[in-house]
């Protein structure tokens, strides 16, 4: 059973770093498409803790721009992505609020490799689930998941696959410009 488990799991790293490796010289892709007026979904509410056991609500933030990431210590594009989600955060501190989802993993698992790794920790707001209902709530397939979520909760981009800061920023752009 181990020697089964052991070799899944070295299948899906070689898979995932092939991918990541044929990436990573190449320009950003645009893989979605913002959503236009009037084609809106609404964002699913979550009510999940952080690392310090606070409860939080997609609806806390409502009026601002919310960056919604699904992400998992052992996804290989997320350590690339979470530090351009902070820089983003960082530079529209009125307008953007960006909030990571860890996917199914331990407290200190999620906060050694935010904090402590990536230095992430105070940058933007990390939450535990669990559960991974949120994954599944966005009818989650790839990693990572992101959503791009207005100010009055409308899903204004699903994005599946890694991002890069330009693209990041790009976004944040499109929805404060058409707000």
């Amino acid at each position: 059973m181990n020697k089964a488990i052991t070799i899944g799991a070295l299948i899906a790293i070689g898979v995932g770093t092939a991918f990541w490796v044929s990436q990573k010289n190449t320009e950003p892709e645009e893989t979605a498409t913002p959503i236009t007026q009037g084609e809106y979904d609404k964002a699913p509410e979550f009510v999940l803790n952080d690392y310090v056991g606070q409860t939080v609500r997609l609806s806390d933030s409502t009026g601002k721009i919310r960056i919604v990431n699904a992400w998992a210590t052992w996804c290989p594009f997320c350590v690339n992505e979470l530090p351009d989600f902070a820089r983003v955060q960082g530079e529209y501190p009125d307008d953007v609020v960006v909030i990571a989802i860890n996917r199914q993993e331990s407290l200190e698992q999620a906060r050694s490799f935010s904090n402590d790794r990536l230095g992430l920790g105070n940058d933007m707001t990390f939450l535990l689930d669990p559960t991974d209902a949120f994954y599944k709530s966005i009818g989650g397939f790839a990693m990572p998941e992101t959503l791009f979520i207005d100010g009055e909760g409308n899903i204004r981009l699903h994005k599946r696959g890694p991002m890069k800061y330009e693209e990041i920023k790009r976004q944040v752009e499109n929805i404060i410009g058409n707000s």
